[in-house]
């Protein structure tokens, strides 16, 4: 989706700062969460260009959402694009890694938890130093996520995050180590006959049934289903 600003239904993200551009695996986060809890606070850690955030600003009543990121000029866009939306008044980019976040944060507990992590694991990096943190789980290894997560969630919270399906059970297991446990999961398919690349998963401190179900995005190119175009359809332009 390259440098040039991406224009939403009710928002603008200026991302041509940020090493992570835009991309369907944010954004349906920011969709597919949740928020039958009607949260009251938010945090987004590992924002980027703070789409999660807006989207969740658009969706909810949220006071106060707020957002981490540790990259210089990933943190600096954040802020921009939140100040420039309908919703500055309720959105915050705090600049801290999400140990650091934690670390200093003793009475906040957040309704809901957002992440798109990192996930690349593999042995090679680029050139390109904020890419690679943006896109390497060593920025922000899954299992400094998930206790950071257990920390700053309310009792009666919500953790959701976007991952790779192959590392849906390691990350399951590590979020039950920390007492958080799976209530929703949605396996994502590009096609019909695809893999299952991506799964949406939402934690709870309870341990219940698991909601499980299975989204295709499209047909064939650009030929969208009808349950991703219900997803998405208020905030992409074109929906």
């Amino acid at each position: 989706m390259g440098n040039k600003a991406f224009k939403f239904k009710q928002f603008t993200v200026h991302q041509d700062r940020c090493a992570m551009k835009i991309g369907t695996d944010g954004v349906l986060l920011g969709a597919w969460v949740s928020l039958t809890n009607t949260p009251e606070s938010i945090l987004d850690i590992g924002a980027g260009t703070g789409v999660i955030s807006l989207q969740l600003a658009q969706r909810s009543t949220a006071e106060a959402i707020d957002a981490i990121e540790i990259e210089d000029h990933a943190y600096e866009q954040c802020t921009e694009n939140f100040e420039n939306s309908p919703w500055a008044d309720r959105l915050f980019c705090y600049h801290a890694s999400v140990q650091e976040f934690a670390s200093e944060v003793e009475d906040e507990a957040y309704d809901l938890i957002v992440s798109n992590p990192p996930f690349y694991s593999e042995d090679y990096k680029s050139d390109n130093t904020a890419r690679d943190q943006a896109r390497f789980t060593d920025a922000l290894p899954f299992r400094h996520l998930v206790v950071c997560a257990a920390h700053l969630l309310a009792d009666t919270g919500v953790f959701a995050v976007i991952i790779p399906k192959k590392a849906a059970t390691e990350f399951i297991a590590i979020a039950a180590e920390n007492r958080l446990y799976p209530q929703r999961i949605c396996e994502v398919k590009g096609t019909p006959t695809a893999e299952i690349k991506r799964s949406l998963i939402e934690f709870t401190r309870n341990e219940t049934a698991v909601v499980k179900e299975t989204l295709i995005i499209e047909t064939a190119r650009h030929d969208y289903t009808a349950a991703y175009t219900t997803l998405v359809q208020d905030f992409y332009l074109k929906m």
